[in-house]
């Protein structure tokens, strides 16, 4: 367990990091009804309606929540669900989604002027061989397309990121739930453009209690309940005591995978697992355990 953290709270930030996680496989399961864009729009009206009757709208510009929103919704959420409808498998999609903090670093480094330090460049060279590994295994489970889009999903949540960071909300669940709206509008349209009504309105037709059920454990268990726990974390103690506990994400995502689809777990995968693993985790800790190291 962390230092300084109360075992509940420990015990919430891992309830998190497994929903955050199994929330992989629960994409792949809802993709078996439903197409992924119009799976996206359900997702982020379920997430905006009716929870912005009760939550009041971030003191932000509208231009920024709606940023935000296209960013998160299309950028990310869009290109992940399309990806893993045959393109990616869910456990690996887990691990390559979170090089967002390796593109979240560039953005800064570009947009901000904040300063790169050696150990963050050592991480990102650890991350980038771990994609390779990927890479140069490519098969009909994981296709260089689907690589791709969720990179390309991996860039689009570092730039929400940047958004939100100049907006400043001081309640992060408003201001998920705010933007939720101005990524549904796009979804339905790219929906009706790429997907077409009839493919639609027979997704809905023939989704079962079950997909509903996973629709809302996304919209409101992984969006809702996600981000208000996790805001909530990092309002009560240091960043540096929490952020670490989002390397189990993807340890979630792969294992629950594994488990639950019978997703194979070959050498080459754990090796890529383990590099960008290795990256993130060298990220989060060297400024902490040099702190702690200054301190002793």
């Amino acid at each position: 367990m962390p230092a300084s953290l109360p075992w509940r709270h420990f015990l919430l930030a891992l309830a998190v990091a497994a929903v955050w996680g199994t929330n992989f496989v629960i994409i792949k399961v809802v993709l078996g009804s439903l197409p992924p864009l119009l799976f996206a729009a359900l997702r982020f009206t379920l997430a905006f309606f009716p929870a912005l009757f009760f939550l009041k709208r971030p003191a932000v510009k509208w231009r920024n929540l709606a940023l935000y929103g296209v960013l998160i919704g299309v950028g990310q959420f869009g290109l992940l669900y399309f990806a893993i409808n045959g393109h990616i498998s869910p456990g690996l999609a887990s691990l390559v989604i979170q090089t967002q903090v390796f593109f979240t670093i560039g953005l800064s480094m570009w947009l901000a002027r904040e300063q790169v330090h050696g150990f963050q460049w050592v991480a990102l060279v650890l991350a980038t061989a771990g994609i390779g590994v990927i890479v140069l295994h490519t098969d009909g489970s994981t296709t260089v397309l689907g690589l791709a889009l969720v990179l390309l999903g991996a860039l689009s949540w570092a730039g929400g990121n940047m958004v939100a960071k100049q907006g400043s909300p001081a309640n992060m669940l408003s201001y998920v739930v705010w933007s939720s709206a101005f990524a549904v509008p796009p979804l339905l349209v790219l929906s009706w453009v790429f997907e077409g009504w009839d493919l639609g309105f027979a997704g809905l037709r023939q989704a079962s209690a079950a997909t509903w059920i996973a629709v809302l454990w996304q919209s409101w268990g992984n969006t809702l309940f996600g981000y208000a726990a996790w805001g909530w974390l990092l309002a009560s103690h240091p960043a540096a005591t929490i952020a670490p506990m989002a390397l189990l994400v993807p340890v979630f995502g792969m294992a629950t995978a594994a488990l639950w689809l019978a997703e194979p777990l070959p050498g080459w995968k754990l090796a890529a697992a383990g590099l960008v693993m290795a990256g993130l985790a060298l990220n989060l800790l060297w400024p902490r355990l040099k702190a702690l190291r200054a301190a002793s």
